[in-house]
């Protein structure tokens, strides 16, 4: 092999060594699901790498084609299973079970088949039903990405490099002397690369799911149920962002946002759903709201955003409109502590969210008053058309903000 493809392959087996290290540490922290997984991919997919690169001891052609066929199919079956499984194909035993057993009789079925034919020919037989098993994987995860799994977009990246990296191994080992570094090259990249998208696959998956145990588990006195102020610190804040604003009176944007069916919620399916609505909320206004506007818990069922320096109320005008439009989206909720529930156990979803607006720029503001005032508005705008109160400066009147067209 050239000295250029043997550097890209060490490339690839340095960040199978990572991933390997990643899963132990994962274990020794009692993450074994995340650690399990991540072993399988990398073990199953190195192991696919050497066997077809010729470094295994296998002197006859013929065997070692057999031998190849064997790993194409069995790999490619491990690899999809454990795919299905991250994008939650595979959410009840039964489902799994099926899965399994439908694939394994896939591999079974190609290898039989593989023994009806020449050596060469059943290598080439395991390789088109490992590319077509890729297709199928690659298909479900559009499927899972249009539907609104922004991590599928992930996993459909993984996928996309497992086909290029399998493509260039074949050729490697079909016509072994006659394969250019340059195809070495772009399989090795390939191959790291869909090492790479598994591994933040793996991590983003099932650390959403672990936080989201703890938070349905602990509930409000520890605050991985929103990973944000509690309701003292919010105070604590406030109360230091008025010291400040008496000394220096610069202008202050403050958004109160309450959520009125969180009661209805809990009496019917219990405080586990809410605390999953609020974490899922929580997550959401993390992701909207800019880096310099501060936030916290709000009592029981609201969250508080302050915008200091608010010198133009138009942008907390238009961060008021993108937490609206955040927050109501639908959510599927689990309504026991066990993140991995079935269908029958969840239940969709949707915030019925108000948000009080006021910018505070009087010099004898005080906290109490401001938050007791946004409070009070943000209850009155869910019978609003826009469900967002503004206080009018100008006039000292709250009224309704105008719904902008989609």
């Amino acid at each position: 092999m050239d000295k250029y493809a043997i550097g890209f392959w060490g490339c690839y087996f340095g960040s199978a060594g990572l991933m390997l290290a990643g899963s132990v540490f994962a274990y020794i922290r009692s993450l074994r699901r995340i650690a399990v997984n991540a072993a399988a991919s990398a073990l199953a997919s190195t192991f696919f790498v050497v066997a077809f690169l010729g470094v295994l001891p296998i002197g006859d052609a013929d065997t070692q084609d057999r031998f190849l066929a064997h790993v194409a199919s069995l790999v490619s079956v491990l690899l999809a299973y454990l795919l299905f499984s991250i994008l939650g194909i595979l959410r009840s035993p039964s489902s799994q079970r099926r899965a399994l057993l439908l694939l394994a009789g896939v591999a079974v079925l190609v290898i039989g088949l593989g023994w009806a034919v020449s050596p060469q020919q059943s290598l080439m037989l395991s390789l088109a039903a490992a590319a077509l098993m890729g297709f199928v994987a690659l298909a479900l995860s559009l499927r899972s990405a249009l539907r609104g799994d922004r991590l599928a977009w992930v996993a459909v990246a993984g996928v996309v490099f497992m086909l290029v990296a399998i493509v260039g191994l074949s050729w490697a080992a079909l016509d072994r002397a006659h394969v250019p570094w340059q195809a070495h090259a772009v399989a090795a990249l390939a191959g790291t690369a869909y090492l790479a998208t598994m591994a933040s696959v793996l991590w983003i998956r099932y650390s959403y799911l672990i936080e989201l145990n703890q938070a349905m588990a602990y509930g409000p006195s520890y605050d991985p149920v929103t990973r944000m102020r509690s309701n003292s610190e919010t105070n604590n804040m406030l109360n230091g962002a008025f010291r400040d604003y008496r000394d220096k009176p610069v202008p202050m944007g403050v958004i109160v946002v309450s959520l009125a069916n969180l009661y209805v919620l809990e009496k019917l399916y219990g405080l586990a759903a809410v605390n999953h609505a609020l974490f899922v909320c929580a997550g959401r206004l993390r992701r909207t709201v800019p880096a310099h506007v501060e936030m916290g818990r709000l009592g029981e069922d609201g969250f508080l955003l302050l915008m200091r320096n608010c010198h133009d109320s138009g942008d907390l005008i238009h961060l008021a409109r993108r937490v609206q439009a955040a927050l109501t989206r639908t959510v599927t909720l689990n309504t026991s502590l066990d993140v991995g529930t079935v269908a029958g156990q969840q239940t969709p979803w949707a915030a019925e969210v108000g948000l009080g607006v006021l910018r505070v720029s009087k010099t004898d503001a005080r906290a109490s008053s401001a938050v007791g005032l946004g409070r009070g508005m943000s209850r009155a705008a869910l019978g609003y058309p826009s469900r967002i109160a503004w206080f009018d400066e100008g006039s000292g009147e709250i009224v309704d903000m105008p719904v902008l067209a989609a």
